[in-house]
């Protein structure tokens, strides 16, 4: 069995201390993030559910960084304007705040941005409301055996 050979005549030990001192110095300081892919900090944000999702909408337009649309591959900053167009015609607009590339908390995503968007005025909140009633009124169903057979006898069709 051949037996251990440390590089440069260091002892196996010594090779692993190095080791781990190296490791605690890298977890003991992270690199602060300059810039973070768009599509990757609004997954992380918690913008939208997956980043597929946020390369969608990024590449159908609907997200713009200080007032320019963007593809997912643009690089994010702190104190980029944010805009996304939602569904319905809503536009919410968020400055970041700080950047992440990996997933964490939703209490700590939420600080990474402040949400600017300006409240709805009353015309658009009425105007959201009734569109929130249409979605859930109820699908009309057809009718059933004794219906059927109320709507033939007003039609003049007696079995």
């Amino acid at each position: 069995m051949a037996a251990f050979l440390a590089p440069r005549g260091l002892a196996h030990n010594e090779i692993v201390a190095r080791r781990t001192e190296s490791r605690q110095t890298e977890s003991a300081q992270p690199a602060a993030l300059e810039r973070v892919r768009v599509d990757v900090w609004l997954d992380v944000a918690c913008l939208f559910k997956t980043r597929s999702e946020a390369q969608r909408a990024c590449n159908g337009g609907k997200v713009e960084v200080n007032d320019q649309r963007v593809k997912p591959h643009r690089e994010l900053r702190a104190g980029d304007a944010l805009t996304i167009s939602r569904p319905h015609g809503l536009k919410q607009r968020i400055i970041v705040r700080g950047l992440a590339e990996t997933h964490m908390q939703k209490a700590l995503a939420r600080e990474l941005y402040e949400d600017v968007t300006p409240p709805p005025t009353p015309e658009e909140q009425a105007f959201r409301d009734l569109l929130r009633q249409s979605r859930h009124a109820p699908p009309p169903s057809t009718p059933d055996k004794r219906a059927r057979r109320l709507l033939r006898r007003m039609k003049g069709h007696e079995d």
